[in-house]
């Protein structure tokens, strides 16, 4: 690791530290490594143009940000609460299993954490915590937990990303994340049933079951965006560029001619918000490829796998260790960060080892998606807090028994690879 390279991480840190976008503290660190080694400074710009141009995958990222915005906007979510209520909430801690179940759906739409949170967080939160049933800070906690969920199950923004880097097959990746997310889904409903019935929820009137046609049938044409979504890239129609578009469109038209719940100024005004959420994640994207440029300028991947060569580690305690640096990381950067710069230094080292690049980019994301629910960055508990007012103190205090059944899932993930490549395998993956 060279003077340079330790220059240009210092001034990565240092400009995070005081408060600089994450891209640009990378793009500036670039700046630096390339003067302390004298390359030309235009390298930075050529790698990041080259590097954005080739990407033609990228494409899919802003697409699905427009899909999510516009289903926000348009009344979407709470017909689809409804249909999760007449579903699940008959049981007991009915509510909570609603917030569970609500956020496996929704995640067949947006495919991002925040997205979710800030859609349907507001709403389910409120009925939550309506006349006291629940405590505010637990419903705040729940809602974070569940939003997690979102980016595992397709289509997800952070796949994408994985793919990017890794050279996967991101139809491998959407198929390969699907268990999983009912796994975690799984674990946080036991989770909120030991929960809420310790502190003596208020349960809830359930809905008739002579509604369950008419919520089914109102909510029937959003539950199909998944399906059409992934149809079209597993029936070889689409590649997931195009899926992402196709998503993006039926969006559109659900919202405006179906529910007529999306104006023409409300659809400027998520175009333009969904533009500014793209550059953002763009710019990131962007000077994470010029970091990985001098990651592997420096060999810092062939290092590492020389070192772990030399300490006889095994697959198992290997895929444990890269999960538990991931988790840390997590608690003070963001998934996408920890995605873009820190997994490439070990993609070559997991396809060493023989670990299955599919199975590791799972085990990564659902640790990445942890790490947006762990004090004290936890960025989806700084977005409740935004969007429902409730206090942070209150909210870290309740999502920590969510945590550690998230934290469970993962093991399983980790010790048991089939629950990620089983699906995948019945669409021919080799691996």
């Amino acid at each position: 690791m060279s003077i340079a390279f330790l220059a240009c991480l210092a001034a990565v840190f240092v400009l995070a530290a005081i408060g600089t976008p994450i891209g640009y503290a990378m793009l500036l660190g670039g700046v630096v490594y390339l003067a302390a080694v004298g390359s030309d400074l235009s390298l930075a710009a050529e790698q990041l143009i080259q590097s954005v141009y080739d990407g033609y995958i990228l494409l899919a990222v802003p697409l699905f940000i427009v899909a999510a915005n516009i289903m926000n906007a348009g009344a979407i979510s709470e017909k689809l609460l409804n249909f999760c209520v007449a579903i699940v909430g008959r049981f007991r801690a009915g509510l909570g299993h609603v917030n569970i179940v609500s956020s496996l759906i929704f995640a067949g739409m947006s495919g991002s954490a925040v997205a979710d949170a800030a859609g349907i967080g507001k709403i389910i939160i409120g009925m939550m915590t309506k006349d006291g049933r629940y405590p505010r800070g637990y419903a705040a906690a729940l809602t974070a937990a569940s939003a997690t969920i979102g980016p595992i199950i397709p289509p997800s923004i952070p796949m994408v990303m994985y793919a990017l880097i890794s050279g996967q097959s991101i139809g491998y990746l959407f198929l390969a994340g699907i268990v999983p997310g009912f796994l975690m889904a799984l674990m946080l409903m036991i989770m909120n049933h030991i929960r809420a019935t310790k502190i003596g929820v208020v349960e809830d009137t359930p809905v008739p079951l002579r509604e369950l046609p008419r919520l089914t049938g109102v909510a029937f044409p959003a539950l199909l965006m998944p399906v059409i979504l992934l149809g079209g890239i597993y029936g070889g129609a689409t590649t997931p560029t195009e899926a992402a578009a196709i998503a993006a469109f039926y969006a559109l038209l659900l919202t405006a001619f179906f529910y007529r719940s999306l104006s023409v100024r409300e659809f400027y005004r998520q175009l333009v918000v969904s533009a500014r959420q793209a550059a953002a994640v763009g710019i990131v994207i962007g000077c994470a490829l010029i970091f990985n440029y001098i990651v592997a300028s420096e060999r810092i991947p062939n290092q590492l796998q020389a070192l772990l060569a030399g300490m006889d580690m095994s697959p198992l305690w290997f895929l444990l260790a890269i999960t538990l640096l991931v988790l840390l990381l997590g608690c003070l950067l963001d998934a996408t960060t920890i995605i873009l710069v820190v997994l490439p230094l070990f993609i070559p080292t997991c396809a060493a080892l023989g670990i299955d690049l599919i199975h590791f980019g799972v085990v990564a994301v659902v640790a990445s998606m942890i790490g947006l629910i762990t004090p004290p960055y936890g960025m989806l508990l700084f977005v409740i807090n935004a969007v429902t007012g409730i206090r942070l103190r209150d909210i870290i205090i309740n999502v920590v028994p969510f945590l550690f059944a998230l934290l469970v899932a993962l093991l399983i993930l980790i010790l048991v690879p089939d629950i990620s490549l089983w699906l995948p395998r019945q669409f021919g993956y080799p691996g």
